[in-house]
Protein backbone atom coordinates (compact mmCIF):
# COMPACT_ATOMS: atom_id res chain seq x y z
CA UNK A 1 0.00 0.00 0.00
CA UNK A 2 1.67 3.26 -0.75
CA UNK A 3 1.70 6.02 1.44
CA UNK A 4 -0.97 8.16 0.01
CA UNK A 5 -3.06 5.23 0.37
CA UNK A 6 -2.55 4.50 3.79
CA UNK A 7 -3.00 7.87 4.45
CA UNK A 8 -6.76 7.77 2.87
CA UNK A 9 -7.27 4.58 4.90
CA UNK A 10 -6.09 6.95 8.09
CA UNK A 11 -8.69 9.55 7.26
CA UNK A 12 -11.61 7.13 6.83
CA UNK A 13 -10.60 5.05 9.63
CA UNK A 14 -10.62 8.63 11.76
CA UNK A 15 -14.37 9.59 10.19
CA UNK A 16 -15.91 6.04 10.15
CA UNK A 17 -18.75 7.37 12.14
CA UNK A 18 -19.61 10.26 9.61
CA UNK A 19 -19.13 7.60 6.60
CA UNK A 20 -21.36 5.09 8.44
CA UNK A 21 -23.79 7.73 8.57
CA UNK A 22 -23.74 8.76 4.69
CA UNK A 23 -23.37 5.65 3.57
CA UNK A 24 -26.26 4.32 5.31
CA UNK A 25 -28.19 7.72 4.71
CA UNK A 26 -27.70 6.69 0.82
CA UNK A 27 -28.51 3.28 1.17
CA UNK A 28 -31.69 4.41 2.69
CA UNK A 29 -32.88 6.67 -0.02
CA UNK A 30 -32.03 4.13 -2.55
CA UNK A 31 -34.13 1.36 -0.88
CA UNK A 32 -36.87 3.70 -0.34
CA UNK A 33 -36.65 5.33 -3.87
CA UNK A 34 -37.04 1.08 -4.97
CA UNK A 35 -39.55 0.26 -2.67
CA UNK A 36 -41.58 3.77 -3.70
CA UNK A 37 -41.64 2.48 -7.09
CA UNK A 38 -41.49 -1.38 -7.24
CA UNK A 39 -44.14 -1.57 -4.51
CA UNK A 40 -46.25 1.52 -3.29
CA UNK A 41 -46.87 2.73 -6.77
CA UNK A 42 -48.51 -0.04 -8.05
CA UNK A 43 -50.26 -0.77 -5.04
CA UNK A 44 -52.07 3.08 -6.25
CA UNK A 45 -52.15 2.61 -9.92
CA UNK A 46 -55.02 -0.24 -9.26
CA UNK A 47 -57.46 2.28 -6.70
CA UNK A 48 -57.28 4.72 -9.08
CA UNK A 49 -58.44 2.43 -12.02
CA UNK A 50 -61.45 1.78 -10.07
CA UNK A 51 -62.45 5.63 -9.89
CA UNK A 52 -65.33 7.17 -12.13
CA UNK A 53 -62.91 9.25 -14.23
CA UNK A 54 -60.58 6.40 -14.58
CA UNK A 55 -57.62 7.81 -11.78
CA UNK A 56 -57.36 11.08 -13.91
CA UNK A 57 -59.01 13.31 -11.72
CA UNK A 58 -59.28 14.25 -8.18
CA UNK A 59 -60.65 10.46 -7.14
CA UNK A 60 -57.33 9.64 -5.76
CA UNK A 61 -55.33 12.56 -5.55
CA UNK A 62 -54.72 13.15 -2.29
CA UNK A 63 -53.81 9.10 -1.44
CA UNK A 64 -51.22 9.40 -4.12
CA UNK A 65 -49.92 12.76 -2.29
CA UNK A 66 -49.15 11.16 0.83
CA UNK A 67 -48.43 7.73 0.18
CA UNK A 68 -45.83 8.12 -3.48
CA UNK A 69 -45.70 11.60 -4.41
CA UNK A 70 -44.93 13.08 -1.00
CA UNK A 71 -42.45 10.85 0.11
CA UNK A 72 -40.84 11.07 -2.71
CA UNK A 73 -40.02 14.70 -3.20
CA UNK A 74 -39.04 14.67 1.06
CA UNK A 75 -36.41 11.87 -0.37
CA UNK A 76 -35.04 14.60 -3.01
CA UNK A 77 -34.90 17.63 -0.95
CA UNK A 78 -32.98 15.85 2.01
CA UNK A 79 -30.47 14.79 -0.60
CA UNK A 80 -30.26 18.01 -2.62
CA UNK A 81 -29.96 19.80 1.01
CA UNK A 82 -27.58 17.11 2.48
CA UNK A 83 -24.49 19.46 1.55
CA UNK A 84 -25.78 21.96 4.59
CA UNK A 85 -24.26 18.89 6.90
CA UNK A 86 -21.40 18.61 4.55
CA UNK A 87 -20.45 21.84 4.94
CA UNK A 88 -20.13 21.80 8.76
CA UNK A 89 -18.98 18.54 9.01
CA UNK A 90 -16.15 19.40 6.80
CA UNK A 91 -15.34 22.69 8.59
CA UNK A 92 -15.92 21.11 12.21
CA UNK A 93 -15.03 17.21 12.15
CA UNK A 94 -12.55 16.89 9.34
CA UNK A 95 -10.49 20.38 9.19
CA UNK A 96 -11.64 22.43 11.99
CA UNK A 97 -10.84 19.98 15.28
CA UNK A 98 -7.05 19.17 14.31
CA UNK A 99 -6.45 22.46 13.70
CA UNK A 100 -8.10 23.59 17.21
CA UNK A 101 -6.54 20.31 19.29
CA UNK A 102 -3.34 20.68 17.36
CA UNK A 103 -3.35 17.51 15.91
CA UNK A 104 -2.83 18.72 12.49
CA UNK A 105 0.52 20.48 13.43
CA UNK A 106 1.12 17.05 15.03
CA UNK A 107 1.09 15.23 11.82
CA UNK A 108 3.14 18.54 9.89
CA UNK A 109 6.29 17.06 12.27
CA UNK A 110 6.32 13.36 11.43
CA UNK A 111 7.13 13.86 7.71
CA UNK A 112 3.37 14.88 6.15
CA UNK A 113 3.62 18.11 4.61
CA UNK A 114 0.42 20.55 5.41
CA UNK A 115 -0.07 20.41 1.72
CA UNK A 116 -0.28 16.33 1.48
CA UNK A 117 -2.15 16.32 4.52
CA UNK A 118 -5.04 18.43 3.56
CA UNK A 119 -5.01 16.19 -0.11
CA UNK A 120 -5.68 13.49 2.00
CA UNK A 121 -8.67 15.08 3.41
CA UNK A 122 -10.42 16.61 0.89
CA UNK A 123 -9.50 13.37 -1.40
CA UNK A 124 -11.03 10.74 0.84
CA UNK A 125 -14.54 12.66 1.06
CA UNK A 126 -14.84 13.97 -2.06
CA UNK A 127 -14.57 9.74 -3.67
CA UNK A 128 -17.20 8.88 -1.26
CA UNK A 129 -19.45 11.90 -2.03
CA UNK A 130 -18.90 10.97 -5.79
CA UNK A 131 -19.61 7.42 -5.29
CA UNK A 132 -23.03 7.67 -3.23
CA UNK A 133 -23.99 10.47 -5.84
CA UNK A 134 -22.75 7.82 -8.25
CA UNK A 135 -25.45 5.48 -6.97
CA UNK A 136 -28.27 7.58 -5.90
CA UNK A 137 -28.71 9.50 -9.12
CA UNK A 138 -29.53 6.83 -11.81
CA UNK A 139 -31.85 5.39 -9.03
CA UNK A 140 -33.46 8.67 -8.66
CA UNK A 141 -33.94 9.62 -12.30
CA UNK A 142 -35.60 5.68 -12.89
CA UNK A 143 -37.92 6.54 -9.71
CA UNK A 144 -39.00 9.88 -10.99
CA UNK A 145 -39.69 8.91 -14.57
CA UNK A 146 -41.80 5.94 -13.53
CA UNK A 147 -44.97 6.90 -12.41
CA UNK A 148 -45.81 10.32 -13.69
CA UNK A 149 -49.02 10.33 -13.07
CA UNK A 150 -48.55 9.55 -9.56
CA UNK A 151 -46.79 12.95 -9.21
CA UNK A 152 -46.70 16.52 -7.87
CA UNK A 153 -43.92 17.66 -8.83
CA UNK A 154 -42.01 18.69 -12.30
CA UNK A 155 -38.51 19.27 -13.38
CA UNK A 156 -38.13 22.63 -12.37
CA UNK A 157 -38.87 22.23 -8.53
CA UNK A 158 -35.39 22.99 -6.87
CA UNK A 159 -34.64 19.76 -5.56
CA UNK A 160 -36.01 17.52 -8.69
CA UNK A 161 -33.73 19.85 -10.81
CA UNK A 162 -30.41 19.02 -8.55
CA UNK A 163 -31.23 15.47 -8.04
CA UNK A 164 -31.47 14.47 -12.02
CA UNK A 165 -27.92 15.01 -12.60
CA UNK A 166 -24.14 15.79 -11.29
CA UNK A 167 -25.80 19.11 -9.87
CA UNK A 168 -26.51 17.45 -6.25
CA UNK A 169 -22.70 15.93 -6.68
CA UNK A 170 -21.22 19.25 -7.37
CA UNK A 171 -23.04 20.96 -4.47
CA UNK A 172 -21.57 18.12 -1.97
CA UNK A 173 -18.41 18.81 -3.28
CA UNK A 174 -18.31 22.51 -2.93
CA UNK A 175 -19.46 22.35 0.57
CA UNK A 176 -16.81 20.22 1.23
CA UNK A 177 -14.34 22.50 0.22
CA UNK A 178 -15.70 25.89 1.55
CA UNK A 179 -16.02 23.73 5.19
CA UNK A 180 -12.34 23.04 4.81
CA UNK A 181 -11.66 26.77 3.90
CA UNK A 182 -13.60 28.18 6.73
CA UNK A 183 -11.82 25.73 9.10
CA UNK A 184 -8.50 27.29 8.13
CA UNK A 185 -9.95 30.65 8.33
CA UNK A 186 -11.40 30.69 11.32
CA UNK A 187 -9.77 27.91 13.26
CA UNK A 188 -12.61 27.02 15.92
CA UNK A 189 -14.56 24.58 15.28
CA UNK A 190 -18.23 25.57 15.99
CA UNK A 191 -17.71 29.21 14.22
CA UNK A 192 -16.11 27.59 11.40
CA UNK A 193 -19.28 24.88 10.85
CA UNK A 194 -21.73 27.88 11.03
CA UNK A 195 -19.60 30.08 8.77
CA UNK A 196 -19.55 27.27 5.93
CA UNK A 197 -23.23 26.37 6.66
CA UNK A 198 -24.41 30.51 5.68
CA UNK A 199 -21.78 30.85 3.20
CA UNK A 200 -23.38 27.43 1.14
CA UNK A 201 -26.93 29.14 1.90
CA UNK A 202 -26.41 31.99 0.13
CA UNK A 203 -24.38 30.97 -2.59
CA UNK A 204 -27.29 28.02 -2.98
CA UNK A 205 -30.14 30.79 -2.76
CA UNK A 206 -28.16 33.14 -5.51
CA UNK A 207 -27.50 30.36 -7.99
CA UNK A 208 -31.25 29.18 -7.22
CA UNK A 209 -32.28 32.64 -7.71
CA UNK A 210 -30.89 33.41 -11.19
CA UNK A 211 -31.01 29.95 -12.32
CA UNK A 212 -33.28 30.67 -15.35
CA UNK A 213 -30.76 33.16 -16.94
CA UNK A 214 -27.93 30.20 -17.36
CA UNK A 215 -29.24 29.65 -21.07
CA UNK A 216 -31.14 31.67 -23.88
CA UNK A 217 -35.16 31.03 -23.35
CA UNK A 218 -37.76 30.56 -25.58
CA UNK A 219 -40.73 32.06 -26.97
CA UNK A 220 -43.95 30.94 -28.13
CA UNK A 221 -46.84 28.69 -27.03
CA UNK A 222 -45.38 26.60 -23.91
CA UNK A 223 -46.10 22.81 -23.90
CA UNK A 224 -46.07 21.08 -20.44
CA UNK A 225 -43.93 21.88 -17.57
CA UNK A 226 -41.80 25.14 -18.06
CA UNK A 227 -39.70 27.64 -16.05
CA UNK A 228 -41.45 30.56 -16.75
CA UNK A 229 -38.72 33.70 -17.27
CA UNK A 230 -41.28 36.48 -18.28
CA UNK A 231 -44.50 36.46 -19.62
CA UNK A 232 -42.79 36.06 -22.73
CA UNK A 233 -40.25 33.78 -22.58
CA UNK A 234 -39.80 30.33 -20.69
CA UNK A 235 -37.70 27.29 -20.71
CA UNK A 236 -39.03 24.40 -21.49
CA UNK A 237 -38.24 20.58 -20.60
CA UNK A 238 -35.29 20.22 -23.44
CA UNK A 239 -33.38 23.43 -21.68
CA UNK A 240 -33.29 20.90 -18.90
CA UNK A 241 -29.32 19.86 -19.27
CA UNK A 242 -28.19 22.92 -20.62
CA UNK A 243 -29.47 25.02 -17.29
CA UNK A 244 -28.81 21.86 -15.38
CA UNK A 245 -24.91 21.40 -16.49
CA UNK A 246 -24.37 25.45 -16.79
CA UNK A 247 -24.94 25.68 -12.71
CA UNK A 248 -22.66 22.80 -12.36
CA UNK A 249 -20.35 24.16 -13.94
CA UNK A 250 -20.64 27.42 -11.79
CA UNK A 251 -21.08 25.22 -8.63
CA UNK A 252 -17.38 23.37 -9.32
CA UNK A 253 -15.59 26.77 -10.46
CA UNK A 254 -16.67 27.55 -6.96
CA UNK A 255 -15.29 24.71 -5.23
CA UNK A 256 -12.10 24.99 -7.67
CA UNK A 257 -12.00 28.74 -6.03
CA UNK A 258 -12.52 27.41 -2.41
CA UNK A 259 -9.97 24.32 -2.29
CA UNK A 260 -7.15 27.04 -4.09
CA UNK A 261 -7.61 29.58 -1.42
CA UNK A 262 -7.52 26.73 0.86
CA UNK A 263 -4.28 25.34 -0.49
CA UNK A 264 -2.72 28.56 -0.70
CA UNK A 265 -3.90 30.03 3.06
CA UNK A 266 -2.59 26.88 4.39
CA UNK A 267 1.23 27.51 2.69
CA UNK A 268 0.88 31.06 4.22
CA UNK A 269 0.30 29.69 7.49
CA UNK A 270 2.84 27.19 7.41
CA UNK A 271 6.27 28.61 5.80
CA UNK A 272 8.49 28.24 8.50
CA UNK A 273 9.68 31.58 10.04
CA UNK A 274 13.09 33.35 8.48
CA UNK A 275 15.80 34.08 10.84
CA UNK A 276 17.42 37.75 10.17
CA UNK A 277 20.49 37.45 8.09
CA UNK A 278 23.60 37.89 10.50
CA UNK A 279 25.50 40.60 9.06
CA UNK A 280 29.64 39.73 8.92
CA UNK A 281 32.01 41.70 10.65
CA UNK A 282 33.07 44.81 9.02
Amino acid sequence: MSPFTAQLATVLRLHRAALIVWTAFVAGCVGYLVWLTQVTAPSLLGPRAGCPDGGTGQCTIGLDYLEYSSPMGWVSTFMYYGFWAVAAWSAAALVGRELESGTARLAWTQGVTPARWLVTKLTAPALVLIAGGAVFVPVYRWAWSAHRALMGDDWTFADVFAARGPLVVAYGLCALAVGTLTALVVRRTLPAAALAVAVMIVLNRYVEKYREDYWPPATGTPHGAVMQVDSASYHPQSHYWPLHLVETGIILTVTALATTAAFLLLAHRTVPARTPRQESPA
